[in-house]
């Protein structure tokens, strides 16, 4: 008995092809596309983008919800490859708390400015040439009714409750105000809106990450000072 049962075991077949037709619980996966570029005007950022009223029924809270969604889910992502970097700011502020290498920050910088630039050019080339150029290509500018201090210290205060955060709620190798969006939009919109307060959208997140660094390592978790 035991000599038939190898010997049947031997001749059967091994993988997909051990499945028979009668197994119901087993179908084989039918081919699909590796782009589909007709569901790009059907549910994606295409319909999202050439939508007539945009945000008309959705609000300022909605936004504020689809923008931390978004960033969710790009830090949940790439959490495993890079421990979620996709703002300068907050890669400044863990170099300065020695978190992380000068080279590995520099790196990450320039990765960060550069898929921003690419993210500002995919937007471009979704938008019409009037809707994106009535927008201002969503460069960063300072309000008309506020000063340039205005802008810088709203930018320092942001940048430092949102570093502060990533410090005292994630782990130490994880982690996105951000310089880069402001640098990528600006470089593919190119005009002078966009780059006279450019410099405020620089200064102000890096000066709010050194000072919640600096906040969280000194005052926090009280490490000295090395003499």
């Amino acid at each position: 008995m035991l000599d038939w049962e190898l010997t049947n075991i031997g001749t059967q077949p091994i993988g997909t092809s051990a499945q028979s037709q009668d197994d119901k619980d087993y179908t084989e996966p039918p081919a699909a596309p590796l782009f589909e570029p007709t569901e790009l005007t059907s549910w994606s950022f295409y319909r999202a983008v050439k939508a007539p009223t945009k945000c008309s029924t959705v609000g300022i809270q909605g936004i504020a919800w689809s923008f931390g969604g978004m960033i969710f889910a790009l830090v949940y992502c790439t959490a495993g490859i890079s421990g979620g970097h996709i703002n300068p700011a907050v890669t400044f502020g863990l170099f300065l708390a020695r978190k992380l290498s000068l080279t590995r920050a520099l790196y990450y910088m320039v990765m960060q400015c550069l898929g921003a630039i690419c993210g500002a050019g995919v937007v471009k080339g979704f938008e019409g040439r009037h809707q994106y150029t009535l927008l201002g290509g969503g460069a960063n500018s300072v309000n008309p009714g506020y000063t340039k201090g205005d802008g810088l210290g709203a930018e320092i205060v942001g940048t430092f409750v949102l570093v502060y955060t990533v410090f005292s709620a994630t782990d130490a190798k994880r982690t996105g105000i951000n310089p880069a969006r402001s640098l990528g939009a600006a470089i593919i919109f190119n005009k002078d809106k966009g780059w006279d307060d450019h410099w405020i959208f620089w200064v102000g997140p890096f000066i709010g990450a050194a000072l919640a660094a600096l906040y969280h390592q000194v005052v926090i978790r009280a490490i000295p000072f090395k003499k």
